[in-house]
């Protein structure tokens, strides 16, 4: 099975006869607030009658808190050398181009 990723070039390193090539996964991430991780977090683990005494007070101790956002997806990073030849044939992607990669289960 293989499935074809996108890939957004971040770094490119060129010493004359290779090029190394950093590449970032290309997804959008969308912040969520660390209150609403706790809260969700905390309501799975609750049955339905707790749930109802502790969520308000949860959520009242919450509010009081700074709202910190953090990014809800870690992206995948690679680092990838070619000889300069086949980065040419490649057309020459530059930062910030995408790079469809195919990638297959071993």
């Amino acid at each position: 099975m293989s499935a074809t990723n996108e890939f957004k070039i971040s770094q490119i390193v060129d010493n004359g006869q290779m090029i190394q090539l950093t590449l970032i996964e290309n997804v959008s991430t969308e912040p969520i607030s660390q209150k609403q991780m706790i809260i969700e977090n905390v309501a799975k683990k609750l049955d339905s009658e707790t749930k109802e005494q502790v969520m308000p007070l949860l959520e009242a101790i919450l509010q009081a808190q700074p709202t910190i956002k953090m990014k809800s997806y870690q992206q995948t990073q690679i680092t990838m050398a070619m000889p300069k030849s086949r980065y040419e044939h490649l057309g020459r992607p530059q930062v910030g181009e995408v790079l469809h990669m195919d990638l297959k289960k071993i």
